[in-house]
């Protein structure tokens, strides 16, 4: 991995969003929801504009690979678990602690698996899946909705919010068992490839 793909725009961008992450929490703790919700906002923006200019750019790199979900992960465990603790100053805002400990044991458990996975296996590269990339964007829905209310306690805020906290609770536990039934192809993949034998003359180095 070359130290040149720190300085590609799509990552730079990946990086602001993660120097965004302590400034959220510091307005979230100091009360002030609007800006909060605005630094939320522009970290979102740049999400999504990094992977495209990755692709307008061809500056797809290995480390944008692992740098923009990790940055993902770290922006949306962050809101989730000062949200929450929040949401026990303010019970009627913030996000109840159910919703953080179901998604930070999701996170955990695939963190977990995927470690021992390479460790054992060699396995990596697990894509995203449709349930994780719905989960994800539910999350982000949530907490976008969450944080408004703090701004402009309305009713269909209140109701967006809500919906979006019980996508994020079904597609959270949908696509942990999906990945396990991933996770389970690949290793039985893998132990066929191992089974298989090596084509004739070819000789096997031991």
């Amino acid at each position: 991995m070359k130290i040149s793909q720190i300085f590609t725009a799509p990552n730079q961008l990946t990086l602001l969003r993660l120097i965004f992450v302590p400034f959220i929490v510091i307005e979230l703790v100091d009360g002030h929801y609007f800006w909060a919700l605005v630094l939320f906002v522009i970290a979102g923006i740049s999400d999504g504009l990094d992977g495209l200019l990755a692709r307008r750019l061809h500056q797809q790199t290995t480390l944008g690979q692992y740098l923009d979900p990790i940055a993902d992960k770290l922006l949306l465990s962050t809101m989730f678990l000062v949200l929450s603790i929040l949401h026990n100053a303010r019970p009627a805002l913030g996000i109840p602690w159910k919703y953080t400990v179901l998604v930070f044991s999701r996170d955990i458990s695939i963190l977990a698996a995927s470690a021992v996975l390479f460790a054992i296996a060699g396995l990596r590269n697990f894509r995203p899946s449709i349930f994780g990339k719905a989960n994800t964007f539910s999350q982000i829905a949530a907490v976008f909705f969450v944080m408004l209310l703090s701004v402009k306690p309305v009713r269909w805020i209140w109701i967006a919010r809500t919906v979006f906290l019980r996508a994020t609770f079904a597609f959270t536990i949908i696509s942990a068992v999906h990945y396990v039934f991933l996770v389970q192809n690949r290793l039985r993949a893998h132990a066929h490839e191992g089974a298989v034998p090596p084509p004739a003359g070819v000789r096997s180095i031991s």
